[in-house]
């Protein structure tokens, strides 16, 4: 072990005497692990609100989408054919949509018609989850009662979000008729259509305008009520690995050249994300300012311990210690106290994430957040930016001291 080390592992050590900056090396060491456990807490939080609404979106919107820029799509099967065979893509879905007005006896509102294969659509496979009451089998075509689930109406059924289901006050069974704008084959005559359907599914994402403005149908209710025939407005893609989003968008546009408009997840929720990549920098910022608050706490401390040492200082330079030997004792110093801080920090921070994670004594307003508990992401990268981040202020806050300390002139302490 270098005599710097040992000196600075001594100087920790109170003596009775230098009980004061003792106490006070304590309460930076302190300062510093409340500061990294608390941005270590809330950078999980962070984490697992984006996680879980990131979750929440993918079960309800198309991870990859491609529409046509003539419309709709008449040869959809060669187009799913020639997007299955590409690494990556782990299925292809073609949808409907379109909007509407859905009417009840209760109530009216204007929702956004996805029409969808239930059998095998990824959408619905991820909504089944979130179904609250009802089926989601009900939406296929000349599906048998099931569930509590009546017949198929004229025109099918319906699943609808459970903000939508209170403002039409309807349940499973009930009537609903939607009104739709619909164009003519050459696109020169407007008309309305009106569909009769029951309620078969009614669920709830947790996504407010999911909820209250999205409405599923079958695909095949969906080409009759569009008028779309053999055709469809668009296909869903699935992927195997998210992480592979942007390889397999390039390289489906590459595939069908100007034809095709080819749009991803990211794209969909770009104000989403970059809300929540705007809070985390301005949540990591403001605790990182807390750290730096205590971090600094060792200028004072090292001060005092500085001025406390003179004498020492003056001996190890008259038996040959250089002033960069000086310098480094106090720099190691104050990193010693800041690693402490942040070691014991981490590991708090951990604790609490453990214990959040687990025991969910923290609850929030579910009609706001669509989920009752702090969700949790704890990522290693986090811990180990926070650690660096906060060891880099607390070195910081350790060099100007080290340097007065290292420009002591022996003689004049020992004439002093």
């Amino acid at each position: 072990m270098r005599y710097e080390l040992q000196i600075a592992l001594r100087y920790l050590r109170a003596r009775r005497r230098d009980a004061f900056i003792s106490i006070t090396t304590i309460f930076t060491a302190v300062g510093v692990m409340l500061g990294v456990a608390a941005l270590v807490i809330v950078l999980s939080i962070m984490g697992g609100f984006e996680a879980s609404l990131r979750q929440r979106i993918l079960s309800l919107t198309p991870q990859v989408e491609i529409q046509s820029y003539a419309g709709a799509i008449p040869n959809y099967g060669d187009i799913e054919a020639r997007a299955e065979r590409l690494p990556g893509v782990a299925g292809s879905d073609p949808f409907i949509v379109g909007q509407a007005m859905v009417s009840s006896s209760g109530g009216i509102s204007g929702v956004v018609v996805r029409g969808v294969q239930p059998e095998r659509a990824a959408v619905v496979t991820q909504l089944r989850r979130f179904v609250q009451r009802g089926s989601l089998d009900s939406l296929a075509d000349a599906a048998p009662a099931s569930d509590g689930v009546p017949p198929a109406a004229k025109d099918g059924t319906v699943a609808i979000g459970t903000t939508l289901a209170d403002k039409l006050k309807v349940k499973i069974g009930s009537p609903v008729s939607v009104v739709a704008p619909i164009t003519s084959v050459n696109d020169s005559e407007l008309t309305t259509r009106t569909g009769h359907f029951v309620v078969g599914a009614i669920f709830e994402s947790g996504i407010a305008f999911v909820d209250r403005d999205l409405m599923f149908i079958g695909l095949g209710g969906a080409r009759r009520f569009f008028g779309r025939q053999d055709r469809v407005d668009g296909i869903e893609i699935r992927l195997t690995d998210l992480d592979r989003t942007e390889v397999v968008t390039a390289e489906l546009r590459a595939m069908f050249a100007k034809s095709y408009r080819v749009s991803n997840w990211m794209e969909f929720n770009q104000a989403a994300a970059a809300g929540f990549r705007m809070l985390k920098r301005v949540y990591a910022l403001v605790l990182l300012m807390l750290i730096g608050v205590a971090a600094f706490n060792l200028v004072a401390s090292l001060i005092m311990v500085v001025m406390e040492k003179r004498k020492d200082i003056a001996v190890l330079m008259a038996m040959g210690a250089t002033r960069l030997d000086v310098r480094r004792i106090f720099v190691l110093k104050g990193m010693l106290v800041g690693a402490s801080g942040t070691a014991a920090g981490l590991g708090l921070g951990a604790l609490g994430c453990v214990l959040l994670s687990h025991y969910h004594f923290i609850h929030i307003e579910k009609k706001i957040y669509g989920i009752s508990t702090l969700p949790i992401e704890a990522e290693p990268m986090s811990f180990a930016i926070v650690a660096v981040a906060s060891l880099a202020l607390c070195w910081m806050a350790a060099v100007y001291p080290a340097r007065q300390a290292a420009r002591q002139m022996p003689i004049e302490i020992f004439r002093s």
